[in-house]
């Protein structure tokens, strides 16, 4: 599978970032090779393999859930650089 310029700066420019011509040349190249390298994967017969998450069992370490008492609001918003009663106040950021 064979990546493109064009499509390097297009997903450059969807993740806002602005690369320059060398940068361009060089994640094309090496796109292209992690594409190659799992096209070759994609070449393994995988059928009695096991879907596996991790090489090794593993298992939650999470304790078990305590229900407990929020902060009172007015510990909550005490940091904040503005509030409204209970409430955060934000810059507007969308018109």
């Amino acid at each position: 599978m064979k990546i493109t310029r064009a499509e390097v700066e297009h997903v450059a420019r969807l993740a806002r970032l602005e690369l320059s011509e060398p940068e361009l040349d060089t994640f094309t190249s090496q796109m292209d090779s992690i594409l190659a390298y799992v096209e070759k994967l994609n070449g393994l017969n995988t059928d009695d393999i096991v879907p596996t998450s991790h090489a090794v069992p593993m298992e939650n370490a999470f304790r078990a859930d305590q229900p407990k008492g929020s902060l009172p609001v007015e510990e909550a918003t005490a940091n904040a650089p503005e509030h409204a009663e209970s409430f955060f106040r934000v810059p507007k950021v969308i018109e």
